[in-house]
């Protein structure tokens, strides 16, 4: 035995560690130090011969190299046992997996339009803002989409202006026609009237154009008196002739206006001609009423001669009675004429009724406009729509990428241009369903990107997924059909980011990127 390193007692005193083998064995043994003394003295004296050689007084000192790797072992043991036992409480606290990725949100950009490529004005791996203009398309089509529409319009408005203008003009022509067929109702009974008068005038003219032969015959007295009697036919002729000219100057400028109408197409043809056919009717009866002066003056000149020419005048007075009959038969065609002018003047009343439903339906045309109007508005509006679909913006802020479009491209609706991954991202990571028992919202996380092996970040798991990866596959699995094979199904669960553990990485980290999880599930 030899000692190989000293240390202190309790009590004060010295203790060395001793090294002693024992059939072939090192033990190290701790004795204090006058022990040690006492026992060298005694072995010393009573070693045998081939035990002298390896005293400590005949033979080097051993290297301590034995007792270092004697603490080491045990120092390894130590930190091993510490090691396993930290390992052991971390996994019964936590739950990872490596089968995890980085998600994001991923905006395609496509055209709502057809068009060519003007301007591509962002490049692959950009940072956009939401808002940005990234592509122009050609906008020249769109743009004489946009003029016709405001042409439209424009008619539409016109149109409804004229509209509206038809109503107050079909109101106070039907206004001003219903008057006039009132006044020429009126105007035609009063020519009835007198028409009939006239007939009875002209019926009692045949007996006085009797007694006119009569009284010519009996001589001058009764020539004197038919005298008398053609100077009242004279006043009575004027008299005629005065309502005859106002009948024509009424009938005149009756015709004037119609012909006006139907000039500007407000009335048809065969108002205008019976317009005309009026005014030639009192064109007619003023020159019956002339030559009933002319015949009256002739009957006075015939009386005056009556007394020289009593035989004249009995011829004169059969010639009175033929005049006289057709002077009835003129009075009668006058009724007739009053008659049909009274029958023209209603159905002028009637189409003044017909005009006032125009005028209800030029209403109703201008209440189509005005929804014309609308309709050429609406039109606008999807025209300029469709201009500004020429400028293709950026949905939400973030990075471009898969960029396939260039200038000179012809694009169709729906074509994808390219490709926004926004800066907001999350793990989803699919754990079996054996490591959920104490999984819930809220636990903290850590995170490791393979991209990044030398940091550590932080989040927390924010949901679990309502089913598990297999039930939202393609062809999820029937379990009824007979050859079911029990396997660990994986469940997604969303884990964010903690703003704060990923600054200075925001622009680093993209979807796609693995990752490992660990979840702390400790209550």
């Amino acid at each position: 035995m030899e000692p190989t390193n000293n240390g202190s007692l309790k009590d004060g005193g010295t203790a060395t560690l001793l090294e002693k083998n024992i059939g072939g064995n090192t033990l190290l043994i701790v004795k204090p130090q006058t022990e040690i003394a006492k026992t060298e003295e005694i072995d010393n004296k009573t070693a045998p011969a081939e035990y002298q050689e390896k005293l400590p007084e005949n033979k080097p000192k051993k290297s301590s190299k034995n007792i270092i790797l004697a603490f080491l072992g045990i120092g390894a043991v130590v930190i091993a046992g510490k090691f396993g036992y930290s390992y052991w409480r971390y996994a019964t606290t936590h739950q990872e997996t490596d089968n995890a990725t980085v998600a994001g949100h991923i905006h395609n950009v496509s055209s709502r339009i057809n068009g060519n490529v003007a301007e591509v004005l962002v490049n692959d791996n950009q940072i956009v803002n939401k808002g940005q203009l990234l592509v122009k398309l050609d906008a020249n089509d769109y743009q004489v989409k946009v003029n016709q529409a405001k042409a439209a319009l424009e008619v539409a408005k016109k149109q409804a202006g004229a509209a509206a203008a038809n109503i107050n003009l079909a109101a106070e022509t039907a206004k001003a026609t219903t008057t006039q067929a009132k006044g020429d109702i009126g105007g035609a009974e009063a020519a009835i009237e007198n028409a009939k008068a006239a007939v009875q005038e002209a019926e009692s003219g045949i007996p006085a154009a009797q007694a006119t032969l009569a009284q010519a015959q009996t001589g001058v007295p009764v020539a004197i008196a038919a005298v008398k009697e053609a100077e009242t036919g004279v006043a009575a002729a004027e008299a005629q002739l005065a309502q005859a000219e106002a009948n024509l100057q009424k009938a005149e400028a009756d015709y004037n206006r119609y012909n006006s109408l139907y000039t500007s197409g407000a009335i048809s043809h065969q108002q205008l001609d019976t317009a005309k056919a009026a005014y030639q009717v009192a064109l007619s009866q003023k020159n019956v009423a002339i030559q009933g002066i002319q015949q009256a003056k002739a009957r006075v000149a015939q009386a005056q001669e009556g007394v020289t020419k009593a035989q004249a005048q009995i011829t004169e007075a059969k010639e009175g009675i033929a005049k006289a009959e057709a002077k009835l038969a003129q009075a009668k065609e006058n009724v007739s004429s009053a008659e049909a002018k009274y029958t023209t003047s209603q159905g002028s009343l009637q189409q003044a009724g017909a005009k006032e439903q125009q005028t209800e339906v030029n209403r109703a045309q201008y209440e189509a406009s005005k929804a014309a109007i609308v309709q050429s508005e609406a039109a606008l509006k999807d025209a300029e729509l469709q201009l500004s679909y020429t400028n293709i913006i950026a949905p939400a802020a973030g990075r471009i990428g898969k960029k396939n479009i260039e200038v000179g491209q012809r694009v169709q609706a729906g074509t994808p241009l390219l490709a926004i991954v926004s800066n907001e991202y999350w793990i989803t990571a699919n754990f079996k369903e054996t490591q959920m028992e104490k999984m819930k919202p809220g636990q903290a996380v850590e995170i490791k990107l393979d991209a990044f092996p030398h940091k550590i970040f932080l989040g927390r798991l924010d949901s679990v997924s309502p089913a598990s990866g297999a039930q939202f596959a393609l062809l999820p699995p029937d379990n009824a059909t007979g050859n079911y094979t029990k396997i660990v199904q994986r469940i997604p669960v969303k884990i964010v980011f903690d703003a704060d553990s990923i600054k200075g990485y925001e622009n680093r980290i993209t979807p796609g990127m693995s990752a490992v999880i660990s979840v702390d599930v400790a209550e």
